[in-house]
């Protein structure tokens, strides 16, 4: 059975002996700096024009602004303290402060075979993602400048401990968690965050009555073939290296988002008649999500069994929360990229078996033996990250909220974000 965990933490902490041992590999680092573009690519342009074009027309530039000011505030706060509490020794909760402002980093300096820097920067490309996708709950209605503080502090507070814990050498990474690509770093954390402060910030006005269709889906459909195409770069980059994992990782997150495109248009045609466009991206984004911790771990037959149920289970999830819990998640984001990620976190327990045939993965993390100890692993992680995420998220935004409104009045929700937060339109037709 292949034990995969230790080497793939190994060549996740910079510093370690190993990789003061090791020589740089030319071809890891120019698969590895290929991921990273690939990774930018999918927030900018791929997730804002993907939200730009759910959201109202008088609201489409705000959605880009955010996108665009998280990217760069992100990038600043991996630099100044970011990257050196998720990825340096610390404890089993967070790391220290040797690595603050890249101290020590020069351009030899090797994470594993390839340059610390790119390791660095690689990583900086998710920490610019992660609270760029929870703006979809909150869209058309969160003022500009609580917007910038919740982000700032949620990636502080919340993603860089839980990077830590899964990436850095932290608690469930100890524990032997499977979490390839950011099912839990990334979806979980997002999405349970993008609930909670669609809760505390309360619906939209004319919210669930008044219907409040994508103002362009040419537009949404061309950022979710950049996603799905920069996904390659975040799963298959993931694998720190130009090898057989990144290939069978670019693979088994094709199948999977393939599938979930397909399901959800499937089901949609089914219950009301027509397939959408909207539907089949929604679907292909579930699949992403789901399939994103298992990617490394998994084969083709359980990518697809995992897109299968990304498709069903999201596509419940999404009417669930809006039409029966009546929660204004404007963008969808926790029923498909937080049930995603908890589903696939959940799945890989199972599929990385090598006992299930054509539906066999690669094996169980080092010292777990059967799918019940790996699927107890998985779900401590699950169920951690929620409690974690969900608690620090509610308290910062209630600190948010004592130094700036956390919503725009009604007259500017009204009047729409692009005027009343920018002075500016997004068309001028």
């Amino acid at each position: 059975m292949i034990k995969k965990t230790v080497t793939f933490l190994t060549a996740m902490l910079p510093g370690v002996a190993l990789a003061e041992q090791a020589s740089l590999n030319g071809a890891n680092t120019a698969w590895i700096l290929t991921s990273t573009a690939l990774v930018l690519f999918m927030t900018l342009p791929g997730l804002a024009l993907f939200y730009g074009g759910l959201v109202r027309s008088k609201n489409v530039l705000s959605i880009l602004m955010q996108c665009f000011s998280i990217a760069a505030v992100s990038s600043l706060l991996w630099l100044l303290l970011g990257y050196s509490l998720a990825f340096s020794d610390g404890n089993a909760f967070i790391g220290d402060l040797s690595k603050v402002m890249l101290i020590g980093m020069g351009r030899d300096t090797l994470s594993g075979d390839i340059p610390e820097s790119l390791f660095m920067l690689f990583q900086m490309t998710f920490a610019v993602i992660t609270p760029a996708l929870i703006i979809g709950s909150f869209a058309e209605r969160m003022k500009f400048s609580a917007v910038l503080l919740f982000s700032i502090l949620w990636l502080l507070a919340v993603y860089v401990p839980v990077t830590h814990w899964v990436w850095g050498g932290g608690w469930l990474a100890e524990m032997g968690v499977y979490d390839f690509a950011g099912g839990i770093v990334v979806h979980i954390t997002a999405g349970v965050a993008a609930l909670v402060a669609a809760i505390v910030i309360g619906p939209r006005k004319g919210f669930p009555k008044v219907a409040m269709p994508p103002h362009n889906m040419t537009m949404t459909i061309t950022g979710a073939g950049m996603l799905w195409v920069g996904w390659f770069g975040f799963n298959g980059g993931s694998a720190l290296g130009a090898n057989g994992d990144a290939a069978m990782a670019m693979l088994v997150t094709h199948i999977s988002s393939a599938t979930g495109a397909l399901v959800w248009m499937m089901i949609e045609w089914r219950r009301f008649g027509k397939p959408s466009a909207l539907g089949a991206v929604t679907g292909m984004v579930a699949g992403l999500g789901t399939i994103t911790p298992a990617s490394g771990f998994v084969g083709p037959g359980g990518a697809l069994i995992i897109g299968l149920s990304a498709g069903i289970v999201c596509f419940i999830a999404t009417h669930y929360v809006k039409r029966v819990l009546k929660i204004d998640d404007s963008l969808d984001v926790f029923p498909v990229h937080g049930v995603g990620g908890i589903l696939g976190t959940l799945l890989v327990g199972i599929f990385a078996s090598t006992e299930l045939g054509v539906f066999s993965g690669f094996g169980f993390a080092e010292g777990i033996n059967t799918i019940a100890g790996q699927l107890q692993v998985q779900f401590i992680g699950v169920v951690a990250t929620i409690i974690y995420t969900a608690v620090i998220t509610y308290l910062i935004l209630k600190l948010v909220g004592l130094f700036t409104p956390l919503r725009v009045t009604e007259e500017e929700e009204i009047d729409g974000l692009d005027i009343s937060s920018h002075e500016e339109k997004g068309y001028n037709l």
